[in-house]
């Protein structure tokens, strides 16, 4: 069992004087700054500075500041939290992949003012699911404000994937329903020989080369037969058609790696009804105190991460706070990487992973 150093009172991260509000770390314990398990890295540093060294991911779980200045440096209003966010989303978007999903935790004003940021990143929205926490979330939250309304026992988180971009011979860069459309008119055949390509009577033109939301997304097998009938069959052409990197054949692995990944699950809709985190599973500091007051609860970390990954697959938590997201993805063989800045909550994060994953972690 790894001994973990107390952290003294005064040593917490507080906000720099940077335009961008950034928090830099002050002080900080010398003695571990990483936390290695199998399966789990936590890193005692900004996010910022760390997404480069990581893989990339095949998903982010986000869960952020609220614009409440719940935590030192944070925002203080919804209306904020667009800025603030905006780096994390530059780089998210630079680093990931067209299989990567993004779910994005946060208030519904709070990710009302977020969206047009990860939409101009290349974000695409996919759904809204709402966490509520039911009625016993109320006791206690009543005073003579929120007593002139309906209670709010909600939370939402936002799933994005990446907008994908795919470049045709003439160098623009088109989104995939048009690139599909092109690269078949560019072959010179009539839009009913898709069908023949395919085997079928006339699912290709009526669902692949849609180009309204009855769209489909070709099916690894079919676009490589869309692509080897037009090479056959097409115009000549130097730069092969349905090519993603313009000089080799597209193949079925490939293709399977253009739409991020999703794995249904029947009966769960975008409403989740789980009860706030009580109980054991609860984390408190001294005087019994919640010690992170917007603990998710690890069911449903479990739900998004495994949705929408495989095991071995590369998640991201960036503002990993008490780390469920971590936690929940090593658990399901996942490789988590994780940052947080608060060195009090990094390190009651540390200790919290050794348990859930029953291992002796390795500082440095």
């Amino acid at each position: 069992m790894t001994t973990w150093p107390d952290l003294p009172p005064g040593s917490r991260a507080r906000p720099s004087r940077t335009s961008s509000a950034r928090l830099r770390l002050l002080q900080a314990p010398a003695e571990a700054r990483v936390v290695a398990l199998p399966g789990a890295r936590l890193e005692l540093a900004d996010a910022l500075e760390r997404y480069q060294a990581w893989p990339p991911p095949v998903v982010i779980v986000a869960d952020g500041p609220y614009g409440v200045a719940g935590y030192p440096g944070d925002p203080r209003s919804p209306a904020d939290l667009a800025g603030w966010y905006e780096p994390h989303v530059a780089r998210w978007a630079a680093r990931a992949q067209p299989a990567t999903t993004l779910w994005l935790w946060c208030t519904e004003v709070g990710w009302a003012g977020v969206h047009p940021v990860l939409d101009r990143h290349g974000w695409e929205y996919r759904a809204l699911h709402v966490w509520d926490k039911g009625i016993a979330h109320v006791a206690g939250n009543v005073n003579g404000a929120t007593i002139r309304g309906y209670p709010i026992v909600t939370e939402v988180c936002a799933q994005y994937t990446r907008r994908v971009l795919l470049r045709v011979p003439d160098g623009r860069l088109l989104p995939m329903r048009r690139w599909l459309r092109e690269e078949w008119r560019r072959s010179g055949l009539p839009l009913r020989r898709a069908n023949d390509a395919c085997g079928v009577r006339d699912a290709a033109t009526r669902k692949y080369f849609a180009q309204d939301q009855v769209w489909y997304f070709p099916p690894p097998e079919m676009l490589e037969r869309l692509a080897r009938y037009a090479a056959r069959h097409g115009a000549p052409t130097s730069w092969p058609y349905f090519s993603l990197d313009g000089r080799t054949p597209v193949t079925a692995e490939r293709w399977t790696g253009m739409r991020a990944k999703w794995h249904h699950a029947h009966g769960v809709t975008n409403v989740w009804r789980h009860g706030a985190v009580r109980g054991a599973e609860r984390v408190r500091g001294a005087g019994a105190r919640v010690l992170h007051a917007n603990q998710k609860p690890l069911a449903l970390m479990e739900r998004i991460v495994t949705a929408s990954s495989d095991p071995g697959d590369v998640v991201w938590e960036p503002f990993a706070g008490l780390a469920s997201a971590t936690i929940a993805a090593a658990r399901t063989g996942r490789d988590a990487y994780a940052a947080e800045i608060d060195p009090r909550c990094w390190a009651v994060a540390a200790r919290r992973l050794e348990q859930a994953l029953g291992g002796s972690a390795r500082t440095r």
